[in-house]
């Protein structure tokens, strides 16, 4: 049986980093979190539901520095998988598809998704 010398597929280290592989790969991710939230989302309903021990235990854990932390993470994947949602809304209907305009909608997401997350932890601190 002879082996041939068949040419490797291209692997990551061969690309350049690209915004739009950014993008798809930060989506993926947001999603992830966004589901790990849920279940924190649902124990913090649990803790209410628990009573007053409960739920105290779940508010000195969720507003601890990693509590804090994790809230902020999940803020922006909220934010930054809802932009990135709409923009794949207007392609799905055939808009944007021409590279310069999705690195133009690329960049758009990430900075929305940065002025989304401070303005809505500026507004939750100013009340």
């Amino acid at each position: 049986m002879a082996t041939h010398k068949r040419p490797l597929s291209p692997h990551l280290q061969i690309y350049k980093p690209q915004i739009t592989s950014f993008t798809s790969i930060l989506h993926r991710a947001t999603g992830v979190a966004l589901s790990v939230g849920t279940l924190v989302l649902v124990y913090w309903l649990s803790a209410i539901a628990g009573g007053e021990e409960a739920y105290k235990s779940a508010q000195e854990l969720l507003s601890s520095v990693v509590g804090l932390v994790l809230l902020l993470g999940w803020s922006f994947a909220l934010f930054y998988h809802l932009c990135n949602g709409i923009r794949h809304l207007f392609w799905d209907a055939g808009y944007g598809f021409d590279i310069e305009t999705t690195r133009k909608t690329g960049r758009t997401v990430l900075t929305m998704s940065v002025i989304l997350t401070i303005g809505a932890w500026a507004l939750a601190y100013a009340m």
